[in-house]
């Protein structure tokens, strides 16, 4: 038995056809902004301006991937992923966000899939991770409802050349950030500071999602949503109070949407939401059915009504207002749990909690972890990285999987985020999340002990999967 099989827990045994994966963005890592026709991305216009990221990093050259990207496959291979998950760059298809679609745009992702498929990695696209072409943002971005209905052409085009290669789309990722840290907090692009029109963007989100879905028709399709389990406190009045603003806007203003067709009302009231955003039809276009929901997770929040309540440890990198539009009174607290690199507390059972909560109040909905990981700082050491933090956080996030699935929920596959270290938005190059150590001068990459156990895990329950002989 190697060192690495003593060392991985044999308890971790999954379903047959639970998918193993690893996830990635487009902005994050394929750099090559200016090539192939490429137009310019709300990431590109506000990584150039100052103060927006930390030390001025940007995405232009990030991993490399869009050359490296057989390089990056094989590292999958050899891992054993079975499946992928990563996104298409919307400028990349169409420059402008409207109009005739980019062949050489789309001939990447063709070449992507295929490479994908030749190794046995199931392709799983994400149609937008934020890269709202700049053009779009110029007429207004997400708070112009217009551009919901360019998000549904450019969905429908990348559908229609990739079907044949992908089994699984999901449209949006993660609204909630899109929406608030983009246009109430202005900590990511297109970094305003508008409360209202953060609100008109959540909503036209939401109904991108839709239009998308209608869009594509029959083909496996879902909606994509970063969950946190919410604590008061304490059971004061305040506390409680916070709890279920917060649980609110960042859960339940999404779920209920893409789960029921309604927005809760609890969450209108606090948002003092216009009712003329909310269009006839709206809703149910929203409400779509969906094939399966994708569900990020990584940590737990524990908030407080009261003043003065203590900050939390994990603050924005650069000068940014509240994203919490009408709760900006509820302070985030310290629940004592160990951090990670990100200032986000490690919370396992915050996974369970969301999981059998999504299964117990909402429709049937298959699900999948699409996101879960951990920053950290890696110390290379002889040529390897032990990161045994990072390592001890996916061991304990993937027994919260199993926990969930012994629980009853239809939980069917687990994405690592990320696949490798890549540009971290705010906190551009200085937060390391991957599996893969990337070094960004030479852009070599080395797997990390948490890559290597990772693999074991894959390895020992796909040995006990039945074949087809």
């Amino acid at each position: 038995m190697t060192t690495q099989e003593e060392q991985t827990r044999s308890g971790l045994r999954f379903p047959t056809g639970f998918a193993f994966g690893a996830a990635t963005s487009a902005y994050q890592i394929e750099g090559a902004v200016a090539e192939d026709g490429r137009g310019t991305s709300i990431w590109d216009t506000f990584t150039k301006t100052p103060g927006r990221v930390l030390n001025g990093h940007h995405g232009d050259v990030a991993m490399d991937h869009y050359h490296r990207f057989k390089e990056d496959v094989a590292i999958m291979a050899d891992l054993g992923l079975t499946a992928y998950r990563f996104s298409v760059s919307w400028p990349r298809i169409q420059p402008t966000g409207s109009g005739a679609v980019n062949q050489k745009g789309l001939d990447f992702y063709r070449r992507l899939t295929d490479e994908l498929l030749r190794h046995g990695i199931d392709p799983w696209l994400t149609l937008y991770h934020w890269d709202l072409p700049q053009a779009l943002e110029d007429q207004g971005g997400w708070p112009n409802r217009d551009t919901a209905y360019r998000f549904a052409e450019y969905a429908s085009a990348v559908h229609e050349a990739l079907k044949d290669h992908v089994h699984t789309f999901s449209t949006v990722n993660e609204p909630w950030c899109a929406a608030f840290l983009g246009y109430a907090s202005g900590e990511h692009a297109p970094g305003r500071r508008e409360p209202q029109n953060a609100i008109r963007g959540a909503h036209h989100l939401n109904l991108a999602h839709g239009l998308a879905v209608q869009a594509m028709g029959a083909r496996r399709v879902g909606g994509c949503v970063n969950l946190y389990a919410v604590t008061p406190a304490t059971d004061s009045e305040a506390d409680l109070d916070a709890a279920r603003r917060i649980d609110g806007l960042q859960n339940r203003f999404f779920l209920d949407a893409l789960l029921t067709g309604q927005y809760p009302q609890d969450v209108l009231d606090d948002l003092g939401m216009d009712p003329e955003v909310i269009q006839p039809g709206d809703m149910k276009t929203i409400g779509s059915p969906i094939d399966v929901l994708l569900v990020n997770y990584y940590s737990r929040f524990t908030v407080s009504g009261a003043p003065g309540g203590r900050a939390s440890a994990a603050a924005a990198p650069t000068d940014s207002a509240s994203p919490w539009v009408g709760s900006e009174h509820v302070s985030f607290v310290n629940g004592g749990r160990p951090v990670t690199a990100m200032g986000w507390e490690i919370d396992e059972g915050g996974l369970v909690e969301i999981l059998t909560r999504v299964a117990r109040d909402y429709p049937p909905i298959p699900m999948v972890v699409s996101e879960n990981g951990a920053a950290f700082d890696d110390v290379l050491v002889d040529g390897r990285i032990h990161d045994r933090e990072r390592q001890a956080y996916v061991e304990a996030h993937l027994g919260a999987c199993k926990e969930a699935i012994e629980a009853g929920v239809p939980l069917e596959g687990y994405f690592a985020w990320s696949l490798m270290d890549n540009f971290e938005w705010a906190w551009g190059y200085g937060k390391r999340f991957g599996l893969v150590h990337v070094d960004f001068e030479t852009q070599e990459r080395l797997l990390k002990d948490s890559a290597l156990w990772y693999s074991e895990i894959i390895r020992q329950n796909r040995r006990h999967e039945p074949t087809d002989s």
